[in-house]
């Protein structure tokens, strides 16, 4: 591991993304910490980088714009004067709704935090790779955060599901025109922190919903995607790391269910 090794997670201030910058910050890489409006988040996160002996940049950005791919790399180059090695699109939007009561202001600003973005950001990363003509061999990657429901799908949060949907399918289609110069792979998470109006009672219920019937450790996750980084011999894949939720089907969301199952 060099020095010079910056991995980019986006959505680091808080959750998955926290704990993604800190795994990674364990295992010698340099962290640039992106978020929206959380800034004292971020700062956590970059003071507990410090704290493992890396150095850790902060780097605000709306991901809804257009123009966030391009102007979040172009950060990245002005705080390191280089190209992360790894980025991980770990940052989403999760908002509730179904088919029925979906909207197209809904649907596209999922797809534009969710889908565009992280697609957009692995494009500009390959780009800069490709202008420095300079041989990759798998060395630059991409790590698209899923969920376990676009491989076990249910019809509640139909915007954001689809939004995962079109990255999951996206995965293989942009590690096959991205080679050589970066790998991409998918990353899809079960459910490891309380999600919407989850209340705690129904998380902890709702955490043993699985193959396992444990609770999934969100450390265990975020060093899949280090592993990922560090593994040149993956590319166009998928590592599911949900203690096999996503074998488990259920009718509708699994909060949902166990809302239900509580009801006298």
């Amino acid at each position: 591991m060099s020095n010079t090794d910056w991995v980019l997670v986006t959505g680091a201030a808080h959750r998955l993304g926290r704990e993604t910058a800190l795994a990674f910050a364990d295992a010698g890489w340099n962290v640039i910490c992106h978020y929206r409006m959380s800034l004292a988040g971020a700062q956590d996160t970059q003071a507990a980088v410090r704290a493992l002996g890396r150095e850790c940049l902060l780097a605000p950005a709306d991901l809804a714009d257009p123009d966030a791919a391009t102007q979040l790399l172009q950060q990245c180059l002005q705080l390191t004067g280089t190209a992360p090695r790894c980025i991980v699109n770990n940052a989403s939007i999760f908002e509730a709704d179904d088919a029925r009561t979906a909207s197209a202001d809904a649907l596209l600003r999922h797809f534009q935090t969710n889908t565009a973005t992280p697609l957009l950001l692995a494009n500009t990363l390959h780009n800069w790779v490709l202008a420095q003509n300079m041989p990759a061999h798998g060395r630059y990657s991409v790590v698209h955060v899923l969920d376990q429901k676009v491989h076990n799908l249910n019809p509640d949060y139909f915007s954001y599901t689809v939004s995962k949907l079109a990255l999951e399918r996206s995965v293989a289609l942009q590690a096959q025109a991205l080679a050589p110069q970066v790998r991409v792979c998918g990353l899809s998470p079960g459910l490891i922190y309380l999600s919407g109006p989850q209340t705690q009672d129904n998380f902890d219920r709702a955490a043993q919903v699985n193959l396992l019937r444990q609770p999934i450790n969100p450390a265990e996750v975020a060093r899949c995607a280090l592993f990922i980084a560090g593994n040149t011999s993956l590319n166009g894949c998928t590592l599911q790391a949900d203690n096999g939720q996503h074998l488990v089907p259920l009718e509708r969301d699994v909060m949902f269910v166990i809302e239900e199952n509580l009801r006298p």
